[in-house]
Formats: C-alpha cells, structure tokens, sequence
C-alpha cells in the first residue's frame, strides 16, 4: 500500500504512549516517520501526530517540561497537518476531570468528562459513525466502521460544528474530531487493523 503525496511526519514523544505502533502503521502505507521529543524537528515536520495515553495530568506536565506544549500550538497555528490520537486527543481541549488542576492546551473550548455509565474504561472495538450536515457527510475521512477504544474520558466540545464522528457506548459521545488542518481521535487507528490503516491514509492524503 502506497500514498500518493510523501510527507515528513513527527511523532510526538512525551515520555510514554503507542509510538511504535504508530510508526510501524505508517510504515504500511510505506511512510517514513520519526519519533520524537524535539520541538526543532516538529517544526521542520510538514505533518504532526500526537498519540497519548495515561494521565491527563502527567502528559501535560511532560509536554511542559520538554516544551512540546509550544511546538504543538506553533504547528497547528501554523497550518501544519496535524493529527491527536487518544489522549492526544483530550490535550486540545482546555480542561479534564482526570486531573481538575491542570489546563490542556486550549486549542478548542471544551472539557474532558468521565464515563458516569457502563464499564469503565470502554476497551474494545466500537462504531463510529460519520457526522452529516444536511444529509451529507461533513468530509470524507471518516466512514462507519470499527475501531479500537480505551478510554475512560471522552471529549464535550463547546463547539458542536466540529465534530466529526460520534460512537454509542452507553450513550453518543464525540470520538473524532476536524477543524481546518486538525484531526484528533479518540480510538486508536494502529489498533484498528485494515480500517485503522486505511484511515491514516486517507488522513495523509487530505
């Protein structure tokens, strides 16, 4: 499998989280992608990727620390392709239940809440299903499929437009969303097997 438009892409390392698995997804569509914590080679990336998992809290003191909190607002401020996996997710929103004390990045308004219904966390495969406007699919990146999730928080954006896709666990909650030249995800597409694949390239060829 092949994509059409090469690109330099930086995987955002904080100190925990899939990174080789993302690597080794991309290397699939024959990608090359490097993994890393210096904000010089995010900025030199044409395309950003930021998985996340574990505590809201410790990831974003770490970004702090390593100063990826700047390298991560500069490139989406400057138009750089950027896509949240996860807790990568989360970190765009302004503020989570996990950690009450600590602001994400602010990049969207909006909190992160916990699962108040069901087993928690939610691990296992699930459906997304496309967002529509008007009877028609607001892009063309998500399709209804199934993907792999482990969460147990889940994004509440103030901005509902943004929303790209929904998943029913007990209840609809947003599991994707798009705004101009970010994507963010809550499921994990490395984990995700052919579907997970085919959308990292539709996301590479976007």
């Amino acid at each position: 499998m092949r994509i059409n438009n090469k690109q330099t892409i930086a995987i955002i390392d904080y100190g925990t989280g899939n990174l080789s698995s993302v690597k080794n997804a991309f290397a699939v569509l024959r990608q090359d992608a490097v993994i890393t914590d210096k904000p010089n080679e995010i900025e030199n990336a044409s395309a950003i990727v930021f998985p996340g998992v574990g505590n809201f809290g410790f990831m974003m003191k770490q970004l702090i620390k390593r100063k990826l909190d700047v390298a991560i607002t500069k490139a989406i401020l400057d138009g750089k392709k950027f896509l949240g996996i996860c807790l990568g997710m989360q970190a765009l929103f302004e503020e989570s239940e996990e950690s009450p004390k600590t602001k994400g990045l602010g990049i969207f308004r909006g909190k992160v809440v916990k699962f108040t219904s069901g087993k928690v966390p939610q691990i296992g495969w699930n459906k997304i299903l496309p967002e529509n406007k008007k009877g028609k699919q607001k892009n063309n990146l998500f399709t209804e499929s199934y993907m792999y999730f482990v969460n147990s928080y889940y994004i509440v954006p103030k901005d509902k437009s943004i929303i790209a896709a929904k998943t029913d666990y007990n209840g609809k909650f947003a599991c994707a969303v798009k705004y101009k030249n970010i994507t963010a995800i809550q499921f994990h597409p490395e984990k995700s097997g052919k579907q997970g694949i085919e959308l990292l390239r539709r996301w590479l060829e976007s």
